[in-house]
């Protein structure tokens, strides 16, 4: 059971279970029902699960300390249908820049998932994985994503840490859930920063509109901590080249946060960043505009930099990226643009 944060009508979600409480049950709790005949999910999940609306109890959402009775009909319904695939292994090249024993660090293409899910079951970072290497590990509770600690977005460029070790998945991820990988990611956005550099500490949450999005929560009232440091770079008048070091890895977490202080990703589609947001009317800049979207015809965000303590050998590693091609084509026109008009 994954975790959401808000709730979904039920039209949109996907059946996933459905259990009928037999005429001799005691009352339990509902969470404590759920853990005792679903295989493979913990406690915290599923409670969460409850909350989000996912459980429904006679048609009805209940709370965690719910008691089921004898004859309740208890459905399970998820926002992705049921996965009918296996994982199958493919032969896709991979852009390894380094690899050990225990790890690997790949330089991912945009345009590539990272792990199989609704509507994209092949073709993924993993099936790569697969294919090339045998016995990955698989982190507690992340089945069917064999070798992944982290991961970015499709239309995210950039590296990637793989685990090949039970030794370095562990490791990994606790340096992950310490917060002490350096993560470095360059994004153009749009206008420029009024400050040279910040923090951004921020809740973050799905959107109760599109469980697409996720969203800036400033009260604090749901959603789950988020904190993105951000230096401009490069001021270009109506963009500005932007370093984002990530403290958290929350979903979208730069696109959301840059959004909420008003400099949405260039060309990032879900975000509104795919129209012209600063500069003039004048159809050239449109025509311009337009032009770097189709060379850059993605969210401008790129995972720059890696850097974490080898968890088998304890050495400092660190690892840069050059920006692909259509982030450096599209940069570079703007420095010529700023320059000449």
């Amino acid at each position: 059971m994954i975790n959401r944060e808000e709730q979904f009508d039920q039209e949109e979600l996907f059946e996933h279970h459905h259990l009928i409480c037999d005429a001799g049950q005691e009352p339990l709790r509902i969470d404590k029902f759920l853990m005792d005949r679903l295989p493979n999910v913990t406690r915290n999940k599923v409670q969460q699960g409850i909350k989000d609306g996912f459980v429904k109890v006679n048609g009805n959402s209940v709370k965690p300390n719910y008691k089921v009775h004898p004859a309740d009909e208890i459905v399970i319904a998820l926002p992705d249908p049921p996965r009918e695939t296996e994982l199958l292994p493919e032969n896709i090249p991979l852009n390894i820049i380094y690899e050990d024993d225990d790890l690997l660090v790949v330089n991912k293409e945009a345009g590539m998932v990272v792990h199989p899910a609704y509507n994209n079951w092949s073709g993924t970072l993993v099936n790569a994985l697969v294919y090339h290497f045998q016995q990955l590990p698989t982190m507690k509770d992340n089945e069917g994503r064999p070798g992944l600690v982290h991961r970015i977005d499709k239309d995210t460029s950039g590296l990637l840490v793989i685990a090949k070790s039970e030794q370095a998945m562990a490791g990994l991820a606790r340096q992950f859930f310490d917060h002490s990988i350096e993560r470095t990611y360059y994004a153009l956005v749009w206008g420029e920063p009024k400050e040279e550099d910040g923090t951004i500490d921020v809740n973050l949450g799905r959107s109760e509109k599109d469980r697409r999005i996720t969203v800036a929560i400033e009260d604090g009232s749901r959603g789950r901590n988020a904190i993105t440091h951000y230096k401009v770079l490069k001021n270009l008048r109506y963009v500005s080249l932007i370093q984002c070091n990530l403290e958290t890895g929350r979903t979208h977490q730069i696109r959301a946060h840059m959004k909420h202080i008003g400099h949405t990703l260039f060309n990032d589609a879900t975000y509104g960043g795919d129209k012209v947001l600063k500069g003039t009317k004048f159809s050239k800049y449109k025509s311009f505009v337009d032009n770097c979207f189709k060379i850059l015809p993605r969210q401008a965000l790129h995972a720059k930099s890696l850097g974490f303590i080898h968890p088998v050998t304890k050495k400092q590693m660190q690892f840069d990226s050059e920006l692909p091609e259509d982030f450096q084509s599209v940069l570079e026109k703007w420095e010529h643009y700023v320059q000449f008009n």
